[in-house]
């Protein structure tokens, strides 16, 4: 099975390399230390403080894994240069009822539409791709359908 592309932009990159950072250092010491103590209180069979602390550190673990993976794989996101609508673009849109949004197109793993990061895999993020200023993108949400007009991007 082919795993789909990741893609990352700079700012992404560097959001999870501190994650990561502080996953391997802060938090496994805290998990390690939380750990210790549930072992020093008693037996290790049947001690529920034990079995939360052995499922912290996997959990942990599969967390700093991925990331692992994430930064590994991931492909960087280069601004585009061609007055398409690519991965990287900003592109400033109307609505049909005259609201004006902008929205970075990211890699899923960076989408946060609240903060107008749309992943290239959303509808919306999909519909804008390879239009240019002024087209009319008609896109179908969960929501209902969407009209935008493409105002600038950069």
């Amino acid at each position: 099975m082919m795993t789909p592309d990741i893609f990352l932009t700079d700012n992404g990159r560097q959001h999870a390399l501190a994650q990561l950072a502080f996953l391997r250092t802060v938090k496994r010491a805290e998990v390690a230390q939380y750990l210790q103590d549930a072992k020093a209180s008693g037996d290790v069979i049947d001690n529920a403080a034990y079995e939360d602390a052995k499922n912290e550190q996997v959990r942990l673990e599969g967390r700093i894994w991925e990331l692992e993976q994430l930064l590994a794989l991931a492909k960087p996101i280069n601004k585009p240069s061609t007055g398409e609508i690519a991965l990287g673009s900003v592109v400033q849109v109307r609505t049909a009822d005259d609201r004006d949004y902008r929205y970075t197109l990211v890699g899923a793993y960076e989408a946060k539409p609240s903060a107008g990061l749309l992943s290239h895999e959303s509808p919306v993020g999909k519909a804008l791709l390879g239009h240019t200023v002024d087209d009319v993108v008609v896109v179908s949400t969960p929501g209902g359908v969407k009209v935008y007009t493409i105002l600038s991007i950069d």
